[in-house]
């Protein structure tokens, strides 16, 4: 279901939410640059098959003459408009936009993060600046490295392909150094993007493997 949000400093914009509304728990699903398009939506539904209330906000909606809740597809123009809309989206607009997601799922009193390429970095980004969410799974998080000296404020997961081109084994390697009391976890064989189901780059026994480790991850702390 579409619902519109306000953050904080007066920004309107579009979220898709779904699960049960006497959920337990809440999860924030955030998106790849691709908007939260039938990928995403699909990953938060499958949170509501476990059980959560699950929200996925557009954070595109703050990038100047954007259509409200733009959903891109994965060929070479949507990948153009969507690498051009991330540039106008800052990390600390879009953690606005993350807890006022949060924040509309009022009757989970617990909530958790998750997100897969920028939503990936953004999930890092997010637990370690907000103190809105008691966990975070961060899926093939390009970016994060940049980052990797920040102090996360919850616990935190980080999922990456062993074959990710974007995202290369010594970004991995100075992750771990830089954070070696996380779970960090890497998939043979895996790229980028290895949990977009439909897609070239799914990897089943991958994916399969990151969300048990991410379900198992979150009911701990739930």
């Amino acid at each position: 279901m579409d619902m519109l949000l306000t953050a904080k400093d007066g920004h309107r914009f579009t979220a898709w939410i779904t699960g049960p509304e006497d959920a337990a728990c809440g999860v924030v699903v955030l998106p790849e640059i691709f908007g939260i398009n039938a990928h995403i939506r699909h990953m938060a539904e499958h949170y509501a098959d476990h059980g959560y209330r699950a929200i996925c906000p557009s954070l595109f909606d703050r990038a100047p003459n954007v259509e409200a809740g733009v959903q891109l597809g994965y060929d070479l123009p949507g990948r153009h408009r969507g690498m051009a809309l991330r540039k106008s989206v800052t990390d600390e607009d879009a953690l606005l936009d993350i807890e006022a997601a949060a924040a509309a799922l009022q009757k989970q009193p617990k909530c958790m993060v998750t997100g897969y390429c920028w939503g990936g970095y953004l999930t890092w980004r997010t637990a370690c600046m907000s103190d809105r969410f008691s966990a975070a799974s961060c899926w093939y998080g390009g970016g994060i490295v940049n980052h990797r000296q920040d102090k996360p404020r919850i616990p935190v997961q980080l999922h990456f392909g062993n074959e990710d081109q974007h995202i290369s084994h010594d970004d991995v390697a100075a992750i771990k150094i830089a954070q070696p009391d996380l779970s960090i976890y890497t998939y043979p064989g895996a790229g980028h993007a290895f949990g977009r189901e439909g897609d070239s780059a799914y990897h089943a026994a991958a994916s399969k493997l990151a969300w048990e480790r991410t379900l198992a991850f979150f009911d701990q702390h739930r």
